[in-house]
């Protein structure tokens, strides 16, 4: 019973989500200000829920922060997605093995 009531207070909390922008903003959205804001929105959405967790995703927090930073410049060099999420792995993993083959 209570997995049910779980299912449609979640049904109901996505669906006014999805509802509530076509109920408030019935006619065309003329400001440039509001059309900017809600442009960025999903990108500062992913980039707080993603930016966090790459820090953690390591053993090493300086294997993740190689990781982040090779993923950034292959970034602004235009790179596609597949290329800079191979680059900053493969950045992490070697700087992983380095530093456990360095003696502490």
């Amino acid at each position: 019973m209570k997995l049910i009531i779980y299912i449609l207070i979640m049904s109901l909390t996505t669906y006014l989500i999805r509802m509530l922008p076509f109920v408030l903003f019935r006619k065309k959205i003329k400001s440039r200000f509001i059309k900017s804001f809600l442009f960025y929105i999903p990108y500062s959405v992913l980039g707080a829920m993603t930016i966090p967790y790459i820090f953690y995703s390591t053993d090493n927090v300086i294997s993740s922060c190689v990781g982040c930073i090779t993923a950034l410049i292959m970034s602004v060099k235009n790179k596609s997605l597949i290329v800079v999420a191979l680059a900053a792995c493969m950045a992490a993993f070697i700087t992983e093995i380095i530093i456990s083959c360095v003696p502490m």
